[in-house]
């Protein structure tokens, strides 16, 4: 009973915030394991988290986000998607990637997300580098990502504009892979989709086409508006013109059969 009620008043440490270790999560019941999921911060400075970047790197994830979420939305397949959410394993710091995808979850608004609750881990991590420490995205995040077993894990480096991918082998592989490019391309088993680098920044396809951010969207959508308006103003300046050519016809006609009838001729008569 006093075990019981230690593990019940399990908290996170500040300076180290977790989510509690599985057998400890197992041994709570439903309203401990909610106050513990409460008590997990959601917002915090990580100790080893790297200096803020500025405009463009949160352009680029927010880019990443919104054509991803578009595209999912539209072709209705359900997938979780976030950006710099906390991620909580057992018993593990806390982190939280530049973006994430989980497979075939409710999509619903998330503080955080901690593996106990959700009865899973994260599908897909992506980090977004430009300052600071380059190690923390292209080896420190690779190995705690296997270690974890994430199935896969992308990291961009803006500066250089090198796009780098790994990927576990087997379910219960610990040690990744690195996902081989082809024609310039990363292949994602996850997100079912094509990375590549355009220019400076990250871009998904389906196949050939692109995967547009909102702002692209808005702009084809304003140019498909546009061009619909002008093919409408064209038509109707059409048709204004065709009115005008059958009144213009049509005095010709009452002219011509006024000029018959002063000689004589009944315009309207049938023919003999």
């Amino acid at each position: 009973m006093l075990s019981r009620m230690r593990r019940a008043r399990f908290s996170p440490d500040p300076s180290d915030p977790r989510a509690p270790p599985q057998e400890v999560w197992d041994a709570l019941s439903e309203d401990e394991r909610q106050r513990v999921v409460d008590a997990l911060p959601s917002e915090f400075d990580l100790p080893n988290a790297g200096p803020p970047e500025g405009d463009p790197h949160r352009k680029q994830k927010s880019k990443a986000l919104e054509s991803l979420d578009e595209y999912f939305h539209r072709i209705r397949r359900r997938i979780y998607l976030s950006s710099e959410l906390p991620v909580y394993y057992p018993n593990e710091p806390v982190f939280a990637p530049d973006l994430i995808a989980v497979r075939d979850v409710e999509t619903h608004e998330r503080m955080s997300w901690v593996v106990s609750r959700e009865k899973r881990g994260i599908d897909l991590a992506l980090e977004i580098h430009l300052a600071g420490d380059a190690a923390k995205d292209s080896t420190r995040n690779v190995e705690r990502c296997a270690r974890l077993g994430i199935p896969e894990y992308f990291a961009f480096d803006m500066k250089r504009r090198r796009l780098t991918g790994w990927r576990l082998p087997a379910e219960d592989a610990r040690r990744y892979e690195p996902i081989v490019p082809q024609a310039g391309r990363w292949w994602s088993s996850i997100l079912e989709l094509d990375l590549a680098v355009e220019e400076d920044r990250l871009r998904f396809y389906h196949g050939s086409a692109p995967l547009l951010d909102a702002r692209e969207l808005v702009t084809r959508l304003s140019t498909m508006v546009d061009e619909a308006i002008r093919r409408a103003e064209d038509e109707a300046r059409r048709a204004e013109d065709e009115a005008r050519r059958a009144e213009d016809e049509a005095r010709r006609a009452d002219r011509l059969a006024a000029k018959l009838r002063r000689l004589g001729v009944d315009p309207d008569a049938p023919d003999e």
